[in-house]
């Protein structure tokens, strides 16, 4: 699947394309995540934040126990929190190193 640019996901009794691209956060619920795409539209999906991160494309990054960020659709970083597509997710301990290596594959 990884090598892809979009996938399925049924959602609401629908199966729905998504393409990578447009996911800006996918924040977990539990046994279920909510995918946020770039304009803000929100999807309810049944699958855990583990499950996912193990199938999504390289440019998702756990960055929070409850939370994945696409790292394309980053605008800023502040102090601990991410801010993607006007979405502000909190980076966690534990993955704040991870994420800062990250990053500076990208860093001019």
């Amino acid at each position: 699947m990884t090598s892809e640019k979009f996938t399925f996901i049924k959602t609401d009794k629908k199966i729905i394309k998504l393409y990578f691209d447009t996911i800006a956060v996918i924040v977990g619920l539990g046994n279920y995540v909510q995918i946020i795409t770039v304009d803000n539209t929100k999807y309810t999906y049944y699958k855990s934040l583990k499950e996912l991160i193990d199938v999504l494309p390289k440019e998702f990054m756990r960055v929070h126990n409850s939370s994945i960020v696409n790292l394309t659709n980053i605008d800023s970083i502040e102090d601990n929190h991410i801010i993607a597509k006007g979405n502000k997710i909190t980076i966690g301990k534990t993955y704040k190193e991870c994420l800062n290596t990250a990053l500076d594959k990208f860093m001019l």
